[in-house]
C-alpha cells in the first residue's frame, strides 16, 4: 500500500548523499575552509537516549558524522547465556523499553521454536493484541517526541493522552505498565480480565479519530512539511545495503514486513496492508508510522471478532512441555504440580541440542533472537538482532550534506531506542 503525500516540496539541502567516509579530525577536505568539531549528545534530548554524534561542521553544513554508542551497554546477550529461558524474559522488557510486550512475545516464540512447543490458540490471539498495542504505543511516543523536536508541542501532549489509555489496558492485562514480563513459554502468564475486551473495543473505536487529529495538525502543516520533505532521503539501495528494517525500510519503498513475509501468531489470517513510501525521506517515514497505527487498529478489530476460548498456556503432553508452568490451582492441591513448578522456577529444563533463529516485526523493525542449545540448563549462545542497532548505521552516510538543524528531523524519523542498540 503506497502512502500518499499531500504536498511535494523539495528542499535542496540534505538531498546530497556522499559515500561513507571515516572521521578524520585533523584534516578538512578544503584546507582553506575552517571546520568545527562538535558533540551532539549523549545528553542532548533530541538524540532520544544516550547516543553521541561527533559532527564536523563547515558553517551550518555537516561534512562528516560519527555515531558513538555503548553508553547504555548492559551485556544482555551474555546475561541470557547464564539464565534459563523463563528467567531471561524480564530482561527482554529492557530492550525496546517502549514496546516491552513485543519483546516478550518475540523471545517466547524463539524459545518455543527451539523446544518444539506450539502456543495455545487463545494465547496466540492475546499475543497479537499485545503486539499491536505495543506497536501503536511505540509509534505514538515516536511521533510525539519527533513533533516536539521540531517545535510541535501539542502533538506530544495528544499522543501521550492515547498512550495513557494503552498503558491502562496493559495494566489490566498483567498488572504492570512499563516492564510487563507477561509472556511465558507456551502462552501467556494469565488470561484476560472479564472487562478487558470491552475496554479494548472502546479504544479501537476511538483511535482512528485520534490519528485523524494528528494528521490534521501535521500532514499539511507548512513548517512540518518544509522540515521533513526532501530531508534525510534514504534510497532503496541504501536501505538494503545498511540492513534497515521496519518503517525505515518501508519508507524507502521496500515492501517487507515480517508479519507478511514469515507469518507468525496467525497473522496470515488477518487482513491488513503494509504502508510503503515513495521518496524515502523523513516525511515518508512519518507517514508510514501513522498508517501503521491505522492498520494495527484494523488488526485489533479482527482479533476482537475472532478470539477463541480456551487455555492460555499449552500444557498438553510431557517431555519438553515440562518447561511450561502448571496451573496454580493444581500447584496448591497436587504434589507433582508443586514439584513441577519448583523445577521450572528454579532450574528449568535442559535445552535440546540445536539452534534456531526467530524474528518478529517490532515497532522499530525486525527483532531477532538466535538461540543455540547444547543440552544444558542455559543457552550455549544467545544473540539478539536489535533493529535500532542496524538502523543507526546509516547516519554516517545519511547526515553529511545536511544542515545542523536537520539532524533532529533525521533522528526523529529513524525513531530508534538505545536499549536494543546497546543491548
Amino acid at each position: 500500500m503506497s502512502i500518499s503525500r499531500s504536498q511535494n516540496t523539495n528542499r535542496g539541502a540534505g538531498t546530497s548523499l556522499p559515500g561513507t567516509r571515516t572521521l578524520d579530525v585533523e584534516v578538512a577536505e578544503d584546507r582553506h575552509a575552517e571546520s568545527m568539531m562538535i558533540n551532539m549528545g549523549p545528553q542532548h534530548p533530541s538524540t532520544h537516549g544516550v547516543l553521541r554524534l561527533i559532527l564536523e561542521l563547515d558553517g551550518e553544513e555537516i561534512k562528516r558524522c560519527e555515531p558513538v554508542i555503548g553508553y547504555l551497554h548492559r551485556g544482555k546477550e551474555k546475561v541470557g547465556e547464564t539464565f534459563s529461558l523463563h528467567k531471561f524474559i524480564p530482561y527482554t522488557d529492557r530492550l525496546d523499553y517502549l514496546a516491552p510486550l513485543s519483546n516478550n512475545v518475540a523471545f517466547a516464540l524463539a524459545c518455543e521454536k527451539l523446544l518444539g512447543i506450539e502456543c495455545a490458540p487463545r494465547a496466540q490471539s492475546i499475543r497479537v493484541i499485545c503486539h499491536e498495542l505495543s506497536r501503536i504505543s511505540a509509534h505514538l511516543l515516536g511521533l510525539g517526541a519527533y513533533a516536539m523536536d521540531l517545535g510541535a508541542m501539542t502533538i506530544f501532549l495528544w499522543t501521550f493522552r492515547e498512550r495513557e489509555t494503552i498503558y491502562s489496558l496493559i495494566e489490566r492485562i498483567c498488572g504492570a505498565r512499563f516492564t510487563t514480563s507477561y509472556t511465558r513459554v507456551g502462552g501467556v502468564e494469565r488470561d484476560l480480565p472479564d472487562d478487558f475486551l470491552g475496554k479494548l473495543e472502546a479504544f479501537v473505536k476511538e483511535m482512528p479519530g485520534r490519528v485523524d487529529e494528528y494528521e490534521a495538525m501535521l500532514s499539511r502543516n507548512k513548517i512540518w512539511v518544509k522540515r521533513t520533505q526532501g530531508v534525510g532521503i534514504i534510497t532503496k539501495e541504501q536501505a538494503l545495503q545498511f540492513g534497515l528494517t521496519g518503517p525505515n525500510l518501508r519508507g524507502s519503498g521496500i515492501d517487507y514486513d515480517v508479519r507478511k513475509a514469515h507469518p507468525y501468531l496467525g497473522y496470515e489470517h488477518y487482513e491488513f496492508e503494509v504502508p510503503i513510501g515513495t521518496e524515502g525521506d523523513c516525511y515518508d517515514r512519518y507517514l508510514c508510522r501513522v498508517m501503521e497505527m491505522r492498520q494495527s487498529v484494523r488488526i485489533l478489530e479482527q482479533v476482537l471478532q475472532t478470539i477463541p476460548a480456551g487455555p492460555v498456556l499449552n500444557r498438553d503432553g510431557d517431555g519438553v512441555l515440562k518447561s511450561v508452568l502448571p496451573e496454580k490451582t493444581k500447584v496448591l492441591t497436587n504434589m507433582e504440580a508443586l514439584i513441577h513448578q519448583f523445577m521450572v522456577g528454579t532450574t528449568d529444563v535442559h535445552m535440546p541440542v540445536g539452534e534456531v533463529y526467530f524474528s518478529a516485526e517490532n515497532p522499530k523493525g525486525e527483532l531477532g533472537f538466535y538461540l543455540r542449545g547444547d543440552g544444558q540448563l542455559t543457552p550455549a549462545r544467545l544473540r539478539i538482532r536489535g533493529p535500532s542497532f542496524a538502523n543507526l548505521q546509516i547516519l554516517t552516510e545519511l547526515l553529511p550534506g545536511h544542515m545542523i538543524a536537520d539532524v533532529m528531523a533525521v533522528l526523529g524519523s529513524i525513531d530508534f531506542v538505545m536499549g536494543e542498540c546497546d543491548r
